[in-house]
């Protein structure tokens, strides 16, 4: 139990904390919500042998606990001090995107009884400034989509549990939606002829089959493939070799929609040929242009 990963997920309401919780979970890690930290000790101690089930333990806790602020600190310690390790990831985004967070959800600040939205925001801020400094890792959520957060929670998930072969990440996105900040490796397509151009092509997506014969069938994308499985082909093992356990490789195109979804599903079609595990994530193919 001891050796087994130990995370506290914690920072700023509106942060993304749920989601984190919930790509710890995707990861194999058996998560609680809401834990008040006084408890912690105690449920330790009685998944002594059930930890070897999960890949890790993750565990909410802010401060919807009243107390979490107060006792956070001792018990830790103590707990650090009896040959648990623990590592505190720290979410936080700026004001103006957690106002725009609680506008969206309508749900209520913890600190928001008696005060206004923006004076409770600004209180936490305060009140978790010792707990931020103790993080080992602090994810600013301000410009990331859901799907950015989830990737890079994979990715410290996957820190020191992963005894198989490195996992890959292949996404396809739409530069007119931002880079995927997580990306290792980004490569841009637009280079290639544009199915968006073709009328009875446009509402379609990379997904059919009569936009990936558009993209496919032209010398420029063959060589553009051939080339790019070679380097692929050298450079994955070499990110192996370094100790990475996650590698993310990210293809664009303007929109997202056509010529990066196809060029994605190549590589990760390429990849997976090799008998690695792999992943891919269309992250703007329903986005309106």
């Amino acid at each position: 139990m001891k050796e087994t990963p130990i995370t506290i997920v914690t920072g700023r309401s509106g942060s993304g904390k749920s989601t984190a919780l919930a790509a710890f979970e995707d990861s194999g890690y058996y998560c609680v919500d809401n834990m008040p930290v006084a408890l912690l000790p105690g449920f330790l101690n009685l998944s002594l042998n059930k930890a070897d089930a999960f890949s890790g333990l993750t565990f909410g806790m802010d401060l919807r606990e009243n107390s979490f602020i107060h006792q956070y600190e001792p018990i830790l310690d103590t707990l650090t001090g009896m040959g648990f390790n623990f590592r505190i990831i720290f979410l936080e985004a700026d004001e103006k995107t957690l106002l725009r967070r609680y506008s969206q959800t309508r749900r209520r600040h913890p600190l928001a009884m008696d005060k206004g939205i923006n004076e409770a925001i600004r209180s936490e801020k305060t009140l978790l400034t010792s707990l931020r400094r103790k993080a080992n890792q602090i994810i600013d959520t301000s410009d990331l989509t859901v799907h950015d957060l989830k990737a890079i929670i994979r990715k410290l998930a996957a820190v020191g549990t992963e005894d198989g072969p490195m996992k890959v990440q292949v996404i396809s996105f739409g530069f007119k939606f931002g880079l995927p900040v997580h990306a290792d490796l980004v490569m841009d397509v637009r280079f290639l002829k544009n199915p968006y151009f073709e009328p009875s092509l446009r509402p379609l997506s990379g997904k059919t089959e009569k936009v990936r014969s558009f993209v496919l069938n032209t010398d420029q994308t063959c060589l553009f493939l051939h080339k790019y499985f070679d380097l692929l082909d050298m450079l994955i093992p070499q990110y192996e070799n370094e100790g990475k356990s996650y590698l993310t490789i990210a293809v664009g195109c303007t929109g997202g929609r056509h010529r990066s979804v196809v060029i994605a599903r190549q590589l990760c079609d390429h990849i997976t040929a090799l008998g690695r595990k792999t992943e891919l994530t269309h992250r703007d193919i329903d986005k309106s242009s």
